[in-house]
């Protein structure tokens, strides 16, 4: 039987990079949710490992050894003796490199679709233990829900109730490096980056008062990639001149940016301009949760 999955556009919210820890890693604080835009993987069970990509972007994700989904299902596989897998099918279709953690979301998928196959809760310690050595989003992907993740990756919060928050995600086909990004913040080991305190978010916040939290937030990789990719800046400010955007922020270390609407129509009126205007622009309304 085949086993469906969608992998949700990661989104973050803010982004805090506090320090660089002596180990190399950006000790981080970000509040993240997930967009109904994803990619769809399946998997149909079977003797051997395999992985096929189509879509609109599968050219950009390739479906050798480097992919995450089959390192995710390797990963597993390394500790479960014979854990069944098989056959997985990847329609790719969010943006490649771009801020959403699609392919932290695609290996999370993956590590659901065999999860089920072999009858293994997502709490398994072998299922986590296996996210986190695949990648730093990946953990927060398992669950697909807004939560805030601390660290690099590994600590997460409780599953947070968001009040409907109506969004544009915005992207100019334009390739940013997150190694080089990190690296153009210039942190050395040990060194101390944040500045003041982060906003505080409770678990079914209105509208309102969530909006006026996430402008306390930031996210600290914004100049940094803009300086590499400079239509960042463009997109941002497209985005904030659409009529009822709430706040305008990049996901992730970009080049994806996104727009928060109070109503669903003002979303999809937005992301329609947007992708009239600039034809080689990725542009969807989506909700975030």
């Amino acid at each position: 039987m085949m086993l469906i999955e969608r992998a949700h556009a990661k989104v973050n919210l803010t982004l805090r990079v506090n320090c660089r820890r002596a180990d190399g890693y950006h000790d981080l604080e970000s509040l993240v949710a997930f967009a109904s835009a994803a990619d769809l993987l399946t998997l149909t069970p079977g003797p051997a490992l395999s992985l096929r990509v189509e879509g609109p972007t599968a050219a950009a994700a390739g479906d050798g050894d480097g992919n995450l989904v089959l390192k995710a299902a390797r990963e597993l596989a390394a500790g479960i003796p014979h854990l069944a897998s098989g056959a997985f099918h990847l329609e790719k279709r969010l943006p490649v490199a771009a801020g959403l953690g699609g392919g932290s979301s695609d290996a999370a998928a993956a590590l659901r679709l065999l999860a089920r196959a072999n009858g293994l809760a997502l709490d398994d310690a072998r299922v986590l233990d296996a996210a986190r050595r695949i990648g730093s989003d990946v953990p927060v992907c398992l669950e697909s829900r807004a939560r805030a993740m601390r660290g690099a990756g590994e600590l997460l919060g409780p599953q947070l109730n968001l009040p409907p928050l109506f969004a544009v995600l915005v992207n100019p086909g334009v390739g940013v490096s997150t190694p080089q990004v990190f690296a153009r913040l210039g942190l050395q080991p040990g060194e101390v980056h944040g500045f003041g305190k982060p906003p505080a978010f409770a678990d079914g916040m209105p509208f309102d008062a969530m909006i006026a939290a996430l402008r306390k937030g930031r996210n600290d990789l914004e100049d940094a990639a803009i300086f590499d990719a400079p239509a960042i800046s463009h997109v941002l400010a497209v985005i904030a001149a659409a009529p009822g955007c709430r706040l305008a922020r990049m996901s992730g270390s970009g080049a994806t940016c996104f727009g928060l609407f109070a109503t669903r129509s003002g979303a999809i009126r937005a992301a329609r301009v947007i992708r009239r205007d600039n034809r080689n622009w990725w542009a969807t309304a989506v909700l975030l949760r």
